[in-house]
């Protein structure tokens, strides 16, 4: 940071408009300094800072939430100082909790659904559903599948998945259940792939998690975990505090936020997804994440109902994107179409030297944040590029994308590519070592014959 020593009547630069007015040195960045600084010098600095950051609405990395409505923005900001787990404190917030609705879309009769901060706190084991059973013993707490793989947005079959495990669980006496890890598809499903079984439906699916911050359509950070009845989240996992005026039973590993976490009982209609409600009996809901973000899904819910809008345009905004990016004719696409609303592309050639990577680099010129990275192993030879399709990024920026795609792409057909450069270079450093040892050579073949023709003479 570049700033600290105060000015020495800071009152004089009350209407300063930047912070080098307040100080003139450098705050230490790794530890407390001795003196305060006007509250307009502070502010000032941590804006000028956060300037550097990406545009987060342009950064298609990330699946998590990055604009809401103002008024769910007000929502938030009147309940920041709101510390959720203070349940007498705050009894109007511990009853917006929303788990029973996260239940309801899991198609369970009787939910128990404790939040949580991310979105896979709850996965115990995962891999791939056809070789899950094999690796299944006496031992084995759950097996996970995942809804909306974070590298190619791809379903995992759990429906495959229970089939297997009914089967090994018969032949062996076991009663290995199946927890999915719906943190980007479990408010995706529900809305594009009603028919999809994924959920509660399924006879061993005994927990779900999902977050709230990814196509909850809330800000970072809240998560919901739900178990299919209160006989699945065991007794000896949840543990009991008074120390706040009443007694507070709690699942999570967090505490105090000034958002939520801790469980309690709501009753909803059935008129939401059969993930988003139950029938009422026995729900006990448990969220991680803060007092606001809680009243914020809770706003989602009563705000959007089920009409499936924003949802079914993410989807084809992702049809949009898919179509300009095969008309390029350049890439390949590794993602499916049933799936989170993301696309996943390599290049189809990489003889020019060029790769993903470069894209990427060269897209942030624009404002774009677009990862690339490689595949798994087994598959760490394929390079993708990947862009996550929100709420916010419509049709118009699909479009501007592809645009900016193809600008790049001609740009790197004119200049050689930096794979191919650096092998130009390797040859060229080559080539100077083989003529240095080549003239080294030389030289101590002259200096020998040299040496031998002044023995000779002497010997004669």
């Amino acid at each position: 940071m570049v700033i600290t020593t105060t000015a020495s009547d800071p009152e004089e630069h009350l209407h300063s408009t930047f912070a080098s007015r307040y100080v003139r040195a450098t705050l230490p960045m790794f530890r407390m300094w001795h003196k305060s600084i006007p509250r307009e010098a502070a502010y000032q600095i941590i804006s000028d800072e956060l300037m550097l950051d990406g545009n987060p609405r342009l950064n298609l990395a990330s699946f998590v939430t990055t604009w809401m409505e103002p008024e769910c923005d007000r929502l938030i900001m009147s309940s920041l100082n709101k510390n959720y787990v203070d349940m007498d404190e705050y009894p109007v917030t511990t009853e917006l909790q929303v788990g029973g609705w996260v239940g309801q879309q899991a198609a369970s009769p009787a939910t128990t659904a404790p939040s949580t901060r991310g979105e896979s706190e709850g996965r115990l084991l995962h891999n791939e559903s056809r070789e899950s059973s094999e690796y299944v013993d006496e031992n084995t707490i759950c097996v996970a599948a995942i809804l909306g793989s974070t590298l190619t947005g791809e379903f995992e079959d759990v429906k495959l998945l229970n089939e297997l495990l009914t089967k090994k669980n018969k032949e062996t006496g076991w009663e290995t259940p199946i927890h999915v890890d719906a943190a980007s598809g479990g408010f995706i499903a529900p809305f594009v792939y009603p028919d999809l079984e994924w959920d509660f439906r399924l006879p061993l699916v005994k927990s779900i998690n999902v977050s709230g911050h990814k196509y909850g359509l809330v800000y970072a950070g809240v998560g919901w975990v739900v178990w299919r009845s209160k006989d699945d989240l065991p007794e000896d996992l949840i543990f009991h505090i008074n120390y706040l005026g009443s007694d507070q039973p709690t699942f999570t590993l967090n505490f105090s936020r000034g958002r939520q976490s801790a469980d309690g009982y709501v009753n909803i209609s059935s008129d939401f997804p059969s993930f988003l409600v139950h029938d009422g009996r026995s729900n006990q809901p448990i969220i991680e994440g803060g007092a606001s973000q809680i009243i914020a899904q809770y706003y989602q819910f009563i705000r959007l109902g089920f009409e499936k809008n924003i949802m079914e345009n993410c989807m084809e905004n992702a049809r949009v994107l898919k179509q300009g990016i095969e008309k390029m004719g350049r890439f390949e696409i590794v993602s499916k179409d049933v799936g989170v609303p993301l696309l996943a592309f390599a290049l189809k050639d990489s003889s020019s030297g060029h790769t993903v990577f470069e894209i990427s680099e060269s897209l942030r010129k624009f404002g774009w944040i677009v990862p690339a990275y490689t595949m798994p192993p087994d598959a760490q030879h394929v390079a993708v590029l990947r862009v996550v399709i929100r709420e916010e990024f419509s049709h118009s920026l699909a479009e501007r994308l592809i645009s900016d795609i193809e600008q790049v792409l001609k740009e790197m057909d004119a200049s050689p590519g930096r794979v191919s450069v650096q092998e130009k270079q390797k040859v060229g450093a080559h080539s100077v070592q083989k003529i240095a040892r080549e003239t080294e050579e030389e030289v101590t073949r002259q200096w020998r014959r040299f040496v031998d023709g002044r023995k000779t003479s002497g010997v004669c």
